[in-house]
């Protein structure tokens, strides 16, 4: 039980023992403690983008991108990143404004609107990643297969005329990329699962406030 229950609990009390809390004083604790949880999107969203620059350098060596300029792919490789930066920027650009937002507000009814904001601009970068990850990866086994049958078309062509060979293929890529996009999406439902039931909470808290 944190500062805020341990208020909550003893507020309006009427024994003499126990001073009476005033709804200034209840708002004050949980317009901090939302403070702090926005806070924490922020900074996660920054250590994201730094982890994943990080990744992005180990991988792209001379010999990855000796391979993109034999396949004529330094133009959409080059647009793509600038698209999922500026995707990425924008995100975290939002979440300090609802950050910035959060520290500003002085009433109620504000916090609230404020605390619904943030948790929707989560959500859509959540789904964001999960769908832009699947385009990543269906885009990259069709690469592979064009690729591959490229270099050798006898070898890929017993799966234009082998039904059941396409739907073993098929099913095994939907299923490797089903584990893939649940593996993400439980990373981002621990990551800030718990910090957006902490502001869902917050947000309930102040509706009862107003009632």
């Amino acid at each position: 039980m944190d500062e805020l229950d341990l208020l909550k609990k003893d507020w309006n009390k009427q024994q003499w023992n126990y001073p009476k809390l005033t709804y200034a004083q209840i708002y004050k604790m949980i317009w901090k403690r939302s403070h702090s949880i926005v806070k924490w999107i922020f900074y996660i969203s920054l250590i994201e983008l730094l982890a994943g620059t990080i990744i992005n350098i180990i991988f792209s060596g001379d010999k990855y991108w000796e391979d993109i300029e034999k396949n004529n792919l330094e133009e959409i490789i080059t647009i793509l990143y600038i698209v999922s930066y500026a995707i990425t920027f924008y995100f975290i650009f939002r979440f300090y404004q609802n950050y910035r937002r959060i520290s500003t507000t002085d009433d109620a009814a504000t916090l609230m609107k404020n605390i619904l904001k943030t948790r929707k601009t989560v959500k859509f970068y959540i789904g964001y990643v999960l769908i832009s990850t699947a385009i990543t990866v269906v885009g990259m086994f069709g690469y592979m297969i064009i690729k591959h049958s490229n270099k050798d078309v006898e070898s890929i062509s017993k799966y234009a005329f082998d039904t059941v060979d396409w739907l073993k293929f098929i099913g095994v890529s939907v299923l490797v990329l089903s584990i893939l996009l649940g593996v993400i999406w439980l990373f981002y439902r621990l990551l800030y699962g718990i910090l957006l039931k902490r502001l869902k909470k917050n947000y309930v808290e102040l509706k009862k406030l107003e009632m």
